[in-house]
């Protein structure tokens, strides 16, 4: 198993469960774990498999208990749940960090309603999966297609529902989709809507309208998909519905540009920082876009490479210049 540590100031890569100390106890295990030193105040903890492939028999954790050998700080985590690891199944559980004399966040089921074409009738050979960002973090990456709830299937579009069971993610800003196949096919996806399960409202509207071609011989493909706007509650009915004709027409008057960034061919020359490029046209400017989603590899902007980013903007009219620039952040 692996642990992902949320705190603060960001969170851990997976951290594995291997070097065990000792058996304290029959149903006890105690095992020594090393986190980075900046995470800030940790909040939540993810549990699961390092990978889909691992096979492990259900597991069903009752507590932990964790201590920083230097501060001594001490904290628990109440679990009393089976961990999920079917073949098919979500495979990771969330909790939240009870720290003494501090309110912990609190476990929310989302439902996420899919809004496609030609997905379940190709859902044997598709790999699907959603990983939900907010305020609070965000839930890993998460099967769409294991188990699908309110199915309905018509002579244009089809929907289906997914349960994602998180601690608390606040307000939601954006989806990244990975999507993989066994075979060469075509996955037309809509929009997704996702809210929690026990509240009508707010409900986050995620606008995709893409046609995905999907190749057994290349790697995923991977979209990061913003909030199109929320659905807030009855009370506002007509709001959303104006916001909705806003955002078709709105649409008709979008541009997608294609990016290729070369990145030069010397030591040195790549970098770890957050890029991010402006387009000026005679009409207009876009806004600012972050290039972080690069087409063909995951981490962009590596020596010798080249990156291919997509990006959608109003209309600006005929391209004369463009801002590109970064952080400063990494190497």
């Amino acid at each position: 198993l692996v642990m992902v540590f949320y705190g603060s100031n960001g969170k851990s890569n997976p951290v594995s469960m291997e070097n065990k100390v000792e058996h304290q106890a029959k149903n006890q295990i105690t095992y020594d774990i090393y986190l980075p030193s900046d995470l800030g105040t940790l909040y939540k903890v993810r549990l699961g498999p390092p990978s889909l492939e691992n096979s492990i028999s259900q597991l069903s954790p009752c507590r932990f208990k964790m201590q920083n050998t230097s501060t001594l700080d001490t904290f628990s985590l109440t679990i009393n749940k089976t961990l999920p690891l079917s073949l098919n199944g979500d495979r990771w559980i969330e909790f939240p960090i009870e720290w003494p004399l501090k309110e912990a966040l609190s476990v929310v089921t989302y439902h996420l309603t899919v809004f496609s074409r030609d997905i379940l009738s190709e859902r044997n050979l598709l790999y699907m999966t959603a990983c939900i960002y907010g305020t609070h973090g965000d839930t890993g990456d998460r099967s769409l297609l294991w188990s699908l709830q309110n199915v309905q299937q018509g002579q244009e579009n089809e929907s289906f529902l997914v349960t994602v069971d998180a601690v608390e993610l606040g307000e939601l800003d954006k989806v990244v989709l990975l999507i993989s196949s066994k075979t060469d096919c075509k996955v037309d996806i809509k929009k997704l809507h996702l809210k929690e399960a026990v509240k009508e409202h707010p409900i986050y509207v995620f606008e995709v309208n893409e046609t995905f071609s999907v190749n057994a011989n290349k790697s995923e493909i991977q979209r990061e998909i913003p909030v199109s706007f929320v659905i807030r509650g009855d009370k506002q009915k007509n709001d959303i519905d104006n916001n909705l004709h806003k955002e078709r027409s709105e649409t008709r008057n979008l541009t997608e540009y294609t990016i290729k960034v070369y990145t030069g061919d010397q030591r040195g020359a790549g970098t770890d920082a957050n890029v991010h490029i402006i387009l000026f046209g005679n009409e207009d400017k876009s806004e600012v876009f972050q290039l972080s989603q690069s087409l063909e590899h995951q981490d962009p902007f590596e020596r010798g490479k080249v990156d291919t980013f997509k990006i959608t903007t109003k209309k600006i009219g005929s391209l004369h210049s463009i801002e590109i620039g970064h952080d400063g952040k990494g190497f």
